[in-house]
């Protein structure tokens, strides 16, 4: 089983980071998807259900901004702790 980073900090590309995270569930990997600098946009039943899955799957969900840590439960992450997880990962996957 190998560790995996994704980390999301083009908005545009949250949901692909998203996908990639649970993707990489389905092989058995431990994953952590870190949403930095920005709070989730157009936040829909689709991304949400995804996130549930994510949840489900056991894949850890983090981030530096409050809102998605108020809104929609994300664990929240420092920059100390950010670098701590991307030196335990096997792989890092930037989004």
């Amino acid at each position: 089983m190998s560790g995996v980073t994704v980390i999301i900090k083009d908005i545009d590309q949250q949901y692909e980071g998203l996908r990639t995270s649970l993707g990489l569930l389905l092989h058995a990997a431990t994953v952590n998807m870190v949403v930095l600098d920005h709070e989730i946009a157009d936040m829909n039943e689709a991304y949400e259900d995804n996130m549930g899955f994510l949840d489900e799957m056991e894949g850890e969900r983090y981030s530096n901004n409050p809102a998605n840590i108020e809104k929609y439960g994300f664990k929240p992450i420092d920059q100390d702790k950010l670098a701590a997880m991307i030196n335990e990962s096997q792989h890092v996957i930037p989004f």
